[in-house]
């Protein structure tokens, strides 16, 4: 028997966490839920990451305004997946001139946005509450080709396409006079990798290009903000060391001419005594050895996940694990 597809039993509401990372940078999390960035500039505020609803973007706004009445002129888009963007028309009130994103993230939504919106519907269904909210896809107003400068007043933000990781488009967004990082999911903590539009080879050179900027303070995708060097470098150790492991438990298999089953199977073996606690692991396994095993068989792009083929190939593989 399997188990419930994806995040389908995940309904207990998280804590909220509101912090001050630094002047003018804030963090908001939830316990592995995904993170929201908030910049608060001299004449107006930046959000990173919108969340999946309008009405889960109401949340953000209300932290926002315990702190500063400025217009929320700016949603940056670190990526396309509709957990993350699907919330921005839910600024538009709250003073809301331009969402940005890469060109790559434009590109995808054109490509698989639509696909994308109705799978993530259907695999998280406590984000994704009060669904009838959106009115359908974000896209961007700004779109930049590898880096952008933004000043807001005197505050510089530096928004930019380091490289292929967890998708080709991905963004972050870099305030160097505080040293704050918002990673987006280049970054996790404390949670697992979703993979499934990732270039698993291309990820940690890309983790390097970020470590390069010495950033004081970081907030990854999903998990705790990292608020010391030592928990930084955890951070980036940790997720390096969980898409080299998916990407080399593929290639294992691919070498021992295994199906999926068995890569799956091959990866629960290397992966689980080391990642299988962290959240949102079992939901993501079967989407991240899908695309590894794809990538080291020369499937170069990942393929588009529509909601026929994530139930398909979720419950293929996510079977119940014997007791032992």
């Amino acid at each position: 028997m399997s188990k419930q597809f994806a995040s389908v039993a995940d309904l207990e509401e998280k804590k909220v966490t509101f912090s001050q990372l630094s002047e003018h940078c804030y963090a908001f999390t939830a316990e592995g839920d995904p993170n929201t960035g908030v910049i608060v500039g001299d004449d107006s505020v930046m959000i990173i990451d919108a969340t999946a609803t309008p009405v889960a973007a109401q949340s953000v706004i209300a932290k926002v305004r315990e702190i500063t009445d400025k217009p929320i002129k700016y949603v940056v888009l670190t990526h396309y997946h509709a957990v993350r963007v699907l919330g921005a028309s839910g600024y538009r009130d709250a003073g809301l001139q331009q969402v940005i994103a890469s060109q790559r993230t434009h590109d995808l939504i054109v490509e698989r946005g639509q696909q994308d919106m109705e799978s993530e519907i259907t695999r998280f269904p406590r984000l994704f509450e009060s669904v009838e909210s959106i009115p359908g896809l974000t896209w961007p107003t700004l779109v930049f080709e590898e880096r952008m400068t933004l000043m807001m007043g005197d505050l510089k933000v530096q928004i930019w396409n380091p490289g292929r990781g967890h998708t080709q488009g991905d963004t972050v967004v870099w305030v160097e006079s505080e040293k704050v990082l918002f990673s987006g999911d280049l970054v996790e903590f404390e949670a697992a990798c979703y993979t499934g539009d990732a270039y698993l080879g291309d990820w940690p050179a890309t983790l390097d290009a970020i470590a390069a900027l010495g950033a004081d303070k970081v907030l990854p995708g999903r998990g705790p903000a990292l608020e010391t060097h030592a928990r930084i470098a955890e951070a980036y150790a940790y997720t390096r060391s969980f898409v080299t492991a998916l990407l080399d438990s593929a290639k294992q298999a691919v070498e021992q001419k295994l199906d999926l089953k068995g890569a799956m199977a091959l990866t629960r073996q290397n992966m689980d005594p080391v990642f299988g606690h962290v959240f949102i692991y079992e939901h993501c396994l079967p989407f991240d050895v899908t695309r590894a095993f794809d990538e080291a068989s020369g499937i170069a792009d990942p393929r588009i996940w529509t909601e026929e083929r994530d139930q398909e190939m979720w419950h293929g593989l996510q079977q119940e694990q014997p007791a032992t």
